[in-house]
């Protein structure tokens, strides 16, 4: 029962308090890991998985041995800590509703602004239907990586677990890039999220579909998830979009070119209430979640008791 109820006071945290007004520990841990890239950089997979292993496991395993060595309601209040830091469902409405509000009230410029601060595409030459579809596809996207997978590996493996999760999840944004640079020595953090993302993505896309409209997100999930680049953000964002009945996907701009992406969803084109809607969408499925891991808990409590 601790674990499910560590998820709700972190989830609670979060909607309480946000994300850290001040230095994130996520900034922090990126300036440690542009320091270690320094040091250790090489056109070679194996300096890649050094320093991953150097950025990643030594924070890992201090804090499972602190939570080793505290009583057991101190750990209890570290977990819940850790995984409010780890999770950012605050954070995503914060980043997403701004552009909604520009949209709703013709203030172009503004919305792509604000979606600029969501996706790495060129903004400056979005028209209104294409920065609702970045802003939709990046909450999707990231209700996976900023809450349901933080939340999957804090139930499997607690504190340590979520902290994984995220520091994997952060490099992965920070060196899982086929350029020249880091194509050998990015590959680790690529590969890593891609494996630790796997079982969350899968998870999250079915949420989706039971949070949404069931049938075209399946269907879409089934159709169009391979298509799309990653193994994993391919079933997070067909899901999603069949559950909002929302096309998504298609051509985008990325350093002055105009990238051709397969076409996710079915229905209408994106718009200010789009984004809305997949805010609500990635909060029912919070909601399912901690429900399930209550009554999950609730069961094996009542079992322990009976036995």
């Amino acid at each position: 029962m601790s674990t499910a109820l560590a998820m709700c006071a972190a989830i609670a945290l979060d909607a309480w308090l946000g994300e850290p007004r001040g230095l994130h520990p996520l900034v922090l841990f990126g300036r440690m890991a542009n320091a270690i890239e320094a040091r250790l950089y090489g056109d070679r997979r194996i300096a890649g998985v050094l320093a991953w292993s150097l950025a990643v496991l030594p924070w890992v395993i201090v804090l499972g041995a602190l939570q080793w060595l505290l009583p057991a309601w101190a750990s209890w209040c570290v977990a819940v800590v850790v995984l409010y830091l780890a999770i950012g469902l605050r954070s995503l409405g914060e980043h997403a509703q701004p552009v909604a509000r520009a949209l709703a009230a013709d203030q172009l410029d503004d919305a792509r602004h604000a979606v600029g601060r969501m996706v790495s595409r060129d903004t400056a030459a979005l028209n209104p239907g294409q920065v609702a579809a970045a802003a939709t596809e990046s909450v999707l996207e990231n209700g996976n990586d900023a809450v349901f997978g933080a939340l999957f590996w804090f139930a499997l493996l607690g504190a340590p677990g979520a902290l994984l999760y995220r520091l994997a999840n952060t490099l992965d944004a920070m060196w899982g890039y086929r350029t020249p640079r880091y194509e050998h020595f990015g590959w680790a953090a690529a590969r890593i999220d891609d494996v630790l993302n796997f079982v969350p993505a899968r998870l999250t896309a079915f949420s989706y579909a039971l949070c949404g409209h069931f049938t075209a997100a399946m269907r879409c999930w089934r159709s169009q998830a391979a298509q799309w680049d990653s193994p994993n953000a391919g079933p997070v964002m067909a899901a999603g979009a069949g559950a909002l009945r929302v096309r998504l996907g298609g051509a985008a701009p990325y350093h002055g070119v105009w990238e051709a992406r397969p076409e996710l969803g079915e229905g209408d084109l994106p718009d200010a209430v789009a984004i809305d809607r997949a805010l609500a969408l990635v909060r029912r499925g919070v909601l399912l979640w901690l429900l399930l891991a209550l009554l999950f808990s609730a069961s094996m409590h009542a079992g322990g008791m009976h036995a």
